[in-house]
């Protein structure tokens, strides 16, 4: 696996972005103290180094539109809600669980955000929500998060076919870290998803980089458009996995992993604004950490039999 340097600067970020980026970071590597000390349970896949794509998207969001997710989605649902307490409540069954310690890590319902772990899945319950907010809500959109592991399900195609033709508002966000749990892309993607985007007849446009205000003045105008004019559009990023796929099923050589940080907005904005950038660090850190203690405190959900979640 090569890893090319796609980024030589970064804008000075808001506070509110730097501190959603932090938050976020400090949250995932939370979640893995708490595996390593027997806290949590089965699995769960970070959003390590990609934590700039939702932060990048949250204002281009707005609350009517609908938002489905993945397996390494809790980087897009604190995007969406800001609320650690609920998702670490969730993963750890504990009281204050957005799901009541059901759906655990990978599948997430709030509001009108889904999240699923079986790859591909969401793309055609995506389309279905972006037809109807067309016939019942127009200039709402249905935005879907899937990896470049995604593109050999057959769904995808069928719901890419229909967006296409019915002139769905549906945004595909393809986060593209160059690897499918620990297969290199190139050794299981033919072709390429701009082709497979232009196949279809929707527009694809390419992100690389990790400045979340650039990033998002060049989003602002097509996801407009696609509100106004609907029409399906696929967004990808090239961006970078730093952790394993799961909990420690990584099989990257370490000199990739090195390189890998080098690239990370972590390190960029670390270096490019020092004082800002450790001032939020040291704010997001002890909530994480205070997240972490309250939580852990909370009893675990108790369920009646039968109970569903809200």
């Amino acid at each position: 696996m090569t890893v090319q340097r796609i980024e030589t600067a970064v804008t000075r970020p808001a506070d509110a972005d730097l501190d959603l980026l932090l938050m976020t970071r400090h949250f995932e590597l939370t979640l893995l103290r708490l595996f390593e000390s027997g806290l949590i349970g089965g699995t769960t896949h970070t959003c390590l180094g990609q934590e700039h794509v939702p932060v990048a998207l949250r204002p281009l969001i707005d609350d009517a539109d609908h938002v489905f997710s993945n397996h390494r989605g809790h980087g897009h649902y604190l995007a969406r809600f800001g609320d650690p307490h609920s998702l670490l409540a969730e993963i750890m069954g504990r009281e204050g669980a957005v799901c009541h310690g059901i759906g655990g890590s990978q599948h997430l319902r709030r509001d009108r955000f889904l999240s699923t772990g079986v790859q591909g899945q969401n793309v055609p319950v995506a389309a279905g929500a972006a037809l109807a907010l067309k016939r019942r809500e127009p200039g709402q959109l249905a935005l879907v998060h899937i990896g470049d592991g995604s593109w050999g399900e057959g769904a995808i195609y069928e719901a890419l076919n229909m967006a296409s033709l019915w002139r769905l508002p549906l945004v595909l966000v393809v986060e593209n870290n160059g690897i499918a749990q620990s297969t290199p892309t190139a050794e299981h993607l033919a072709g390429s998803i701009t082709g497979r985007a232009h196949a279809f007849g929707i527009d694809h446009i390419s992100v690389r980089g990790t400045d979340v205000t650039a990033i998002r003045k060049r989003l602002r105008q097509p996801m407009m458009r696609v509100r106004t004019h609907p029409r399906p559009l696929v967004i990808e990023f090239e961006t970078i996995r730093l952790g394993p796929h799961s909990k420690g099923d990584d099989t990257r050589d370490a000199a990739v992993l090195r390189a890998l940080k080098e690239q990370d907005w972590y390190a960029r904005y670390e270096r490019a604004y020092p004082e800002q950038f450790a001032a939020a660090d040291r704010r997001q850190r002890d909530l994480a950490e205070r997240c972490a203690r309250e939580v852990t405190a909370r009893p675990l959900v108790r369920r009646n039999e039968g109970e569903n979640p809200r």
